[in-house]
């Protein structure tokens, strides 16, 4: 079997298979990226390109039901969450159409000297998209769309079981009127993507995946002069530190943990609560985990090897002293029971992970500063939940987290224009909203003599 297939994880039935790119194929898609760009991003305007965003924004409307049906067959995401992400990816896409030519203005500097100086965003090229399985479609439209907008071109690399997504977002930008060439996707392999990188018409990567493939793709941009933004993994912690609506926190922390049956990098993984308010969250909150239904509130993992590596994380934390609190350490198939670990310690492995699947670690804190250092000992940094009804003190306690976002009082606070990213070995750069924008765009500057 080459390296793209479609195989149903929920019964895990092979059902389409997709040659690798050829190295013919490989150069074409480099060449007419590189043409499209000195020929049609160069000669036309923000307006132009903008516009033809906002026909593939309703293309993902228009066509969210089959978007949905493949994403639910490829990776296992429930059918309504399916259909939610074609549509949130739509709302994406006419966000940076509508925000365009706002974001990308001309910015002037006030200067010394007095003379007239601005920075223009333009394009630099060709960028390369390594993206990841868990949101097929959000993914790739966070990352191209602004992209395309500013006027670079995209070579797109999916994951290896998302080929029929891959295919169906290559067909929405062309049926949106972008030309042959300024969006190509790729089924290239890991040593196709290391040439791809070397070749100098690329002029920026941007990966959302492992820690590990983050750090093999940043040697390989680094060694030959290439931007990159990396999007990992990450081990979000989700605090609870006083507040009179316990179900409503509960809620926040089922919602943020179960999301996309817990494959998400930005999920609450780490449950972290005071001891004031710990006896009864944690029972509502094992109670509401435990009463997580398959089918409706979360699916199979998405394949085979994605349960085995959550399953042998759960299984020596147990080995190593932790308690399973609700579920269990044995999936049936793909489908992987909502589990809650406890009794967690710095020496156990699973104390720094992230767990990639639908299980929480939870634990009981006595201050705001033993929540913080906690919070803080992951080797991640992505996001985090403050839950307080005192928001100073909500406030004080997220500006010592160090994450790349904190959410006071909610989880699921991301929006098609707000900015999303990380530090430490979550990675770096920013993606969605102005500063995402601006990632891959040369900022032209401008002086004027007086």
């Amino acid at each position: 079997m080459g390296t793209f297939a479609v195989i149903n994880p929920a019964t895990g039935e092979t059902l389409a298979e997709y040659p690798d790119a050829t190295a013919a194929e490989i150069e074409d898609a480099l060449a007419s990226t590189q043409q499209t760009y000195q020929e049609w991003s160069r000669k036309t305007t923000v307006a132009e390109r903008a516009a033809l965003a906002k026909r593939a924004a309703e293309l993902f409307d228009e066509r969210k039901e089959e978007l949905g049906a493949i994403i639910n067959r490829e990776m296992g995401k429930p059918l309504d969450q399916s259909i939610g992400e074609a549509e949130f990816s739509g709302a994406i896409t006419a966000a940076f159409a509508d925000n365009a030519e706002k974001w990308l203005a001309d910015e002037q500097l006030e200067v010394e000297d007095g003379l007239r100086s601005f920075f223009r965003f333009q394009g630099i090229g060709v960028i390369l998209g390594i993206m990841p399985w868990n949101y097929p479609y959000y993914q790739v439209a966070r990352f191209a769309v602004p992209n395309l907008i500013l006027g670079n071109t995209v070579v797109l690399k999916h994951a290896a079981q998302c080929p029929e997504s891959a295919l169906a977002l290559e067909k929405i930008f062309l049926d949106a009127g972008f030309p042959k060439g300024a969006y190509v996707n790729v089924f290239a392999t890991h040593d196709q993507l290391a040439d791809i990188i070397a070749d100098d018409r690329i002029q920026g990567v941007s990966l959302t995946g492992s820690e590990r493939a983050g750090a093999i793709v940043a040697e390989q941009a680094g060694k030959h002069l290439k931007k990159c933004v990396l999007e990992l993994g990450g081990s979000d912690v989700f605090l609870v530190l006083d507040t009179a609506d316990i179900d409503s926190a509960v809620g926040y922390a089922v919602g943020g943990r179960m999301e996309n049956t817990g494959q998400a990098c930005n999920g609450s993984k780490r449950i972290v609560v005071m001891d004031t308010v710990y006896d009864e969250f944690s029972k509502k909150f094992l109670d509401a985990i435990a009463g997580q239904s398959y089918g409706a509130d979360f699916g199979p993992l998405s394949s085979a090897q994605a349960t085995q590596t959550l399953a042998s994380q759960v299984q020596g934390a147990v080995a190593q002293g932790a308690q399973v609190l609700v579920g269990n350490d044995t999936p049936e198939g793909n489908v992987f029971t909502p589990t809650v670990l406890g009794g967690l310690t710095p020496s156990m492995d699973v104390y720094s992970q992230e767990l990639f699947g639908p299980v929480a670690q939870l634990y009981k804190v006595s201050s705001d500063d033993e929540a913080i250092a906690l919070a803080n000992s992951s080797p991640y940094g992505l996001g985090s939940v403050v839950i307080c009804d005192d928001l100073d003190r909500a406030e004080r306690v997220g500006n010592q987290l160090d994450v790349g976002m904190v959410f006071v009082n909610a989880s699921g606070l991301e929006g098609a224009d707000v900015p999303f990213g990380g530090v430490k070995k979550s990675g770096y750069g920013r993606e969605l909203g102005k500063v995402g924008m601006l990632e891959f765009a040369n900022k032209k500057l401008f002086r004027f003599a007086g």
